[in-house]
């Protein structure tokens, strides 16, 4: 059973210990955060180990876990790798696309492996339909939220839009070519909401608008492709694949029948799959003991971590523009 240890015990820090503890793949050790009366609070009331500094942790384990704010991941993965010590990190992967590929050198040097924390990938609506998104060709995505102040020391396109982005990559596969992007401040010193076009080299484009000064939250995503428009709906986790094949010659009472000006007739029916419950931080946490237990490729890599961020950072580049 692999030994680990969290970096960070705040919202997200405390999710992470919690099932962390719960899991089979993992001994939890213990955490640490910086600020004090916390460490001392969360040690209290849930019983976890906390650590004095960040290297007494890291030596205490096998995987460092880093659920700390974007701008201190590219310190506590250098240490840890250093360490020899596989990492997970939070997205966005670092502040910069420097810092990450950075990260990715030294987990090449040392041999440890990484994972970033693009929980989408694990959510079960998604994983129900991303083996029939295939050759997507327009994709349009919503992520909305309320305004909470937490993740306002970056902007939403690092804390929200990052998330679509990575999801898009992971299905499109080619190269970005061009992005265009708008985006507005209006709570916070940077932009609380953006919408981004990012176009690829095979032709697919991309809408993507994300907002964190909504009334309420959304986290959608439709993807249309030759004879199937697929949806899925993140907050809700369910999903709708719309599929079209050739008309039958005699249609059944109940078939949907569409015939464009050419005279060609389409079946529309659907093939909706099954959407298995899951708890998607706890997926990616385990996903990632198995790739270092079994030495395979993590689901989502310190490539794609870094591949999704420099796209956010060219939309962001567009605001300065």
């Amino acid at each position: 059973m692999l030994k680990i240890g969290v970096l960070g015990a705040g919202h997200l820090g405390k999710i992470h210990l919690r099932l962390l503890n719960q899991s089979d793949k993992y001994e939890l050790v213990g955490f640490y955060d910086p600020f004090k009366e916390n460490a001392e609070k969360v040690s209290a009331e849930f019983g976890y180990k906390s650590f004095d500094t960040i290297s007494e942790l890291i030596k205490a384990v096998d995987v460092v876990d880093i659920v700390t704010p974007t701008l201190s991941h590219y310190d506590c993965a250098v240490e840890a790798i250093k360490a020899g010590k596989h990492i997970f990190l939070e997205k966005p992967i670092s502040n910069t696309v420097e810092e990450a590929e950075h990260i990715i050198a030294l987990a090449k040097e040392y041999n440890v492996k990484g994972q970033v924390g693009h929980v989408e990938r694990f959510n079960p609506a998604f994983k129900a339909v991303k083996d029939k998104i295939q050759n997507p060709m327009f994709i349009e995505t919503h992520r909305l939220a309320e305004f909470n102040p937490r993740g306002t020391d970056v902007p939403v396109v690092l804390d929200l839009m990052i998330h679509d982005i990575d999801a898009i990559l992971s299905v499109v596969k080619s190269k970005v070519t061009f992005v265009h992007a708008t985006g507005t401040a209006v709570i916070s010193d940077s932009p609380d909401i953006a919408n981004a076009r990012i176009e690829f080299e095979n032709g697919c484009v991309a809408n993507v608008t994300s907002s964190r000064i909504s009334m309420k939250n959304m986290r959608k995503a439709r993807f249309f492709q030759k004879d199937a428009y697929i949806s899925v709906d993140y907050l809700d986790k369910i999903c709708e694949v719309v599929k079209m094949k050739d008309a039958p010659e005699v249609p059944g009472d109940f078939d949907l029948i569409l015939q464009n000006a050419e005279g060609v007739k389409k079946q529309i029916y659907y093939d909706n799959p099954d959407v298995p419950a899951n708890n998607a931080i706890l997926d990616e946490l385990e996903t990632f003991a198995d790739a270092i237990n079994n030495n395979t490729t993590p689901i989502v890599t310190l490539e794609d971590g870094t591949e999704a961020l420099r796209i956010a950072h060219r939309i962001i580049d567009c605001f300065k523009n």
